[in-house]
């Protein structure tokens, strides 16, 4: 998204090439924005400043990302209508309309959820703007606007969230300063990406991190792992637990912190309770932490987690049930979930995903700890963030 409103042309390789990428890619190409290359080459964005109406609706697939994000990137620009599956459908989406229009654009929702209609009202304007669910994505979609506003934008967030798109935005060339919980963005020009490498995504990895630490004798490695400290609390959490986790060759790429990481299996893990003002920083690895507490049997404990009942899923509930069906103690909270350790876990047969792919991983981090083989139903939803997940996980345990 980034790259489509670049002076230029920019080459992106190692995207991933799951579904929620695809979604995004195909909406910018129906956009007007020409796009070069699959994935088993580098992109070439050819950057543009003239978007078109599409000519049908944009499919967001399951992608929350790619529809939020993507609405402050057209925002008074052109007449579109974003759409994605019935999971998405039920998500939020009022919390990233409220805040464009609040710029001037007209940007409506169905009943706060999606179909999401934009309609072209012209360039947006500079504005103070503020929310009250810390979101990255909403900032991200804010931050797309503001780049191209009349006016400087002023953007503040009730919590530190992720902050990858201040980065990119920062290392392209805007005029961008960040000041505490909140961010100035001057109307900027932004230079293209050369020769730029997505770096790993930590939240990927982290299920074999959850893995490796489970797995006694074993050891992990993962080079050009994505380290921004944003997202960094969930390596906290599992170091809080006692894992053995050593990280090397930390560099920078377009101010992103990118290194290896290496866990080795065998140390005695003890209970933990996460500090909720942590929760905005490790929220998509909270099903991963939980199977892990459970393989390990100590007490964990998470509070302040609301946000996870508007994911894929309603994500606190689809955990318990997931940790229950192996057999773990686990109590689910209003804005959270509570393991209490000791329990001996047993293998179910099958284990539905409930349409959301970070359970279906999570799965497999149970299934590791009972050494006992799983199926894993409905799991094709896992390619949308991670294909090839099941051979990845064979090739390493």
């Amino acid at each position: 998204m980034c790259a489509s409103m670049a002076d230029g042309d920019s080459f992106i390789s190692g995207a991933n090439t799951g579904a929620d990428v695809g979604a995004t890619i195909n909406a910018l190409r129906s956009l007007g924005v020409a796009i070069d290359g699959d994935y088993l080459s580098a992109h070439r964005v050819h950057g543009t400043q003239a978007l078109r109406d599409p000519e049908s609706v944009l499919d967001c697939g399951n992608s929350g990302s790619t529809m939020r994000m993507l609405a402050g990137l057209i925002a008074g620009r052109v007449d579109a209508t974003l759409d994605g599956d019935a999971s998405l459908r039920r998500r939020p989406m009022e919390r990233v309309a409220a805040p464009l229009r609040a710029m001037g654009a007209d940007v409506r929702t169905t009943e706060g959820r999606a179909p999401i209609i934009v309609r072209a009202s012209g360039q947006v304007h500079g504005e103070a703007v503020n929310w009250k669910v810390a979101s990255a994505q909403v900032k991200s979609a804010v931050l797309l606007a503001a780049v191209r506003a009349q006016g400087p934008t002023v953007i503040t967030e009730p919590a530190k969230t992720r902050d990858h798109t201040e980065r990119m935005l920062r290392a392209m060339g805007a005029n961008l300063e960040v000041r505490g919980l909140a961010v100035v963005v001057q109307p900027s020009s932004l230079k293209p990406l050369v020769g730029y490498r997505v770096p790993g995504d930590l939240s990927a990895a982290f299920f074999f991190l959850a893995g490796g630490a489970v797995v006694r004798g074993s050891h992990i490695s993962m080079q050009n792992v994505g380290l921004n400290p944003t997202r960094t609390a969930a390596l906290d959490a599992l170091r809080g637990m006692g894992a053995d986790i050593k990280i090397d060759g930390i560099h920078e790429n377009y101010g992103e912190p990118v290194g290896d990481i290496v866990v080795r299996g065998g140390s005695q893990l003890r209970s933990v309770a996460i500090d909720p003002a942590k929760v905005p920083n490790l929220i998509d690895e909270v099903p991963a932490l939980c199977a892990l507490a459970a393989a390990a049997r100590v007490d964990f404990e998470i509070n302040g987690a609301a946000e996870l009942r508007t994911k894929e899923s309603d994500r606190i509930a689809t955990t318990v049930r997931l940790l229950q069906a192996f057999g773990a103690h686990t109590e689910e909270l209003k804005d959270g979930i509570k393991i209490r350790g000791g329990s001996r876990l047993t293998a179910p047969k099958i284990v539905d995903t409930e349409g959301d792919h970070r359970i279906g991983m999570s799965a497999a981090i149970l299934a590791l700890a009972t050494n006992s083989p799983i199926t894993i139903d409905d799991a094709d939803c896992i390619a949308t963030s991670f294909p090839g997940f099941a051979d990845a996980w064979h090739a390493a345990f």
